[in-house]
C-alpha cells in the first residue's frame, strides 16, 4: 500500500463522492484509512439487490448509534439510493462516502446528486510521487501507474488484457451503454490512434463503419466511464491562428499500451511517443486535483504546426510545458515554447526531456523527466518564483 496524496476528504466532516476509474485504489485507501468504516458493497450481488428493489433498506444496515463514515461502493450501479442517502444525511446527520467508477448512469437519469451536501473528488492511478524510489520510467511507459501493476504477484500485461475486458463486460454490456459491442471494441483500438493528437471524429467513423454521431457518442462515454479526457486549445488572448480540435488520451498509460495494435508494420517510436507525453498528462491530471491547484489544461497549437503540449491555466498563473523523447534539446525542440513565450511572456515555461541533468534556455528550463514529474507539486506550485501554499495531501 502506497501512501497516496489524496486526504483531505477524511479530514472533514461532510459526505463526499469518490470517482475515479476501476482498479485506482479507490476502496482500499479507504479500507486503509477507515479501519471502522462500515462498506456497503453494490457489487456484492446480495447487497446488490437487496438495495434495488428497496433502496429505504439502506438504513436498516447502519446500526442505530453508528458515528462513523459509511461507504457505499460504485453507487452508481443503483442512482436511486442518493435520495435515500441525502434524506439520511439531513435527518440522521449520517456521514456517507460514495464511492464510483461511472457518472454516465446519474447524469443521464437526473438523479440527485445531493444539491450541494456532498464534495466530489478523484482517484487516480499511483503518480510518481506517491512511488518515490519505486517508481522506474520504463515501467510506467511500458505498463501504466494502476496499483495492480506494481504488485510483485501480479503479471502486468494480463492484468491490462483483463481490465479491459471487465469494462467491456461490466460497465458497457451489463449497463447497456452501447448497441454494438464489437463496433465499440473496434473504436476502443481505433481511438487509441489518435492517443495525445488532434480528434479527427470522421476519420474515426470511417475506420469503425459506424456514422459519425455514433462515434460522438462512443467518446462521451469513454469520458463519463473515466476512461479519458478531451484538451481544448488554449485560446485565450490569442495572437495567432490556432486549430480547433481538441486532443484526446486515455487516462493511464498502460491502458493505452494494451489497446493500441502493435504489428510488423508498427515501430516501436509510433506508441512510445504518446505514452512519454501521457505519461506527464496523468500526472499533471493528478497532482492538479489532489493539490488543488485549480489549473485548467490546455494545450496549443498554431495552424502552421507549433505546439505546446500542455498548457495549464488558473489564478494561479499560467505555464506551458513541452515534452520530448531525445536526450538532447536542440533550436527545433525550443521553437514552439518561444512562439508561445512571445505571445505570453509571463507564462513559466518547462521542456521535459530524455536527458539527465537540468538545462537552461533563457527562461526555459530543462528538466528530465523523471526528475520533473517526481518534482511535479513543486514546478506546478512555483510561479515566477513565489511558492504557493499547498491545500491538500
Amino acid at each position: 500500500m502506497y501512501r497516496r496524496l489524496l486526504a483531505k476528504p477524511l479530514e472533514g466532516k461532510k459526505s463526499f463522492f469518490l470517482f475515479g476509474p476501476r482498479g485506482t485504489g479507490k476502496t482500499s485507501w479507504l479500507k486503509e484509512n477507515l479501519p471502522e468504516g462500515l462498506f456497503l458493497d453494490l457489487l456484492n450481488q446480495e447487497t446488490f439487490f437487496t438495495l434495488l428493489t428497496n433502496p429505504h433498506h439502506l438504513e436498516n444496515l447502519i446500526p442505530a448509534d453508528f458515528q462513523g463514515w459509511v461507504v457505499i461502493d460504485e453507487v452508481q450501479k443503483i442512482p436511486e439510493l442518493l435520495n435515500e442517502v441525502h434524506r439520511l444525511i439531513e435527518s440522521k446527520r449520517i456521514r456517507f462516502i460514495l464511492t464510483g467508477s461511472s457518472a454516465r448512469t446519474l447524469k443521464r437519469r437526473g438523479v440527485n446528486l445531493l444539491a450541494g451536501r456532498a464534495l466530489y473528488y478523484k482517484m487516480f492511478p499511483l503518480t510518481a510521487v506517491e512511488l518515490g524510489s519505486d517508481f522506474h520510467i520504463e515501467t510506467a511507459l511500458k505498463f501504466g501507474q494502476l496499483p495492480t501493476v506494481h504488485d510483485p504477484d501480479v503479471k502486468p500485461a494480463d492484468y491490462l488484457n483483463a481490465y479491459i475486458h471487465v469494462y467491456l463486460r461490466e460497465e458497457v454490456m451489463q449497463e447497456g451503454l452501447v448497441r454494438n459491442v464489437g463496433a465499440f471494441a473496434r473504436f476502443l483500438q481505433i481511438a487509441s490512434f489518435s492517443q495525445g493528437s488532434l480528434l479527427n471524429i470522421a476519420e474515426i467513423a470511417r475506420e469503425v463503419s459506424v456514422e459519425r454521431k455514433t462515434i460522438e457518442e462512443y467518446f462521451q462515454i469513454t469520458e463519463d466511464l473515466l476512461l479519458s479526457s478531451r484538451i481544448p486549445v488554449f485560446s485565450k488572448r490569442a495572437k495567432r491562428k490556432l486549430v480547433t480540435h481538441c486532443k484526446f488520451y486515455y487516462f493511464d498509460v498502460g491502458v493505452y499500451r494494451t489497446l493500441r495494435p502493435m504489428g510488423p508494420f508498427d515501430s516501436p517510436e509510433e506508441a512510445e511517443g504518446p505514452a512519454l507525453e501521457s505519461l506527464v498528462f496523468q500526472e499533471i491530471q493528478a497532482i492538479n486535483s489532489y493539490y488543488e491547484l485549480g489549473y485548467d489544461i490546455y494545450f496549443w497549437r498554431t495552424a502552421d504546426k507549433l505546439e505546446v503540449d500542455f498548457v495549464l491555466y488558473g489564478a494561479k498563473g499560467l505555464i506551458g510545458i513541452e515534452v520530448k523523447r531525445s536526450k538532447k534539446i536542440d533550436a527545433n525542440d525550443l521553437k514552439a515554447l518561444k512562439a508561445f513565450q512571445a505571445d505570453y511572456p509571463i507564462a513559466k515555461l518547462y521542456i521535459f526531456y530524455g536527458g539527465n541533468q537540468r538545462q537552461y534556455f533563457d527562461r526555459i528550463e530543462a528538466i528530465p523527466i523523471a526528475e520533473a514529474l517526481q518534482s511535479l507539486p513543486q514546478l506546478l506550485e512555483e510561479i515566477e518564483g513565489q511558492i504557493c501554499t499547498k491545500s491538500s495531501g
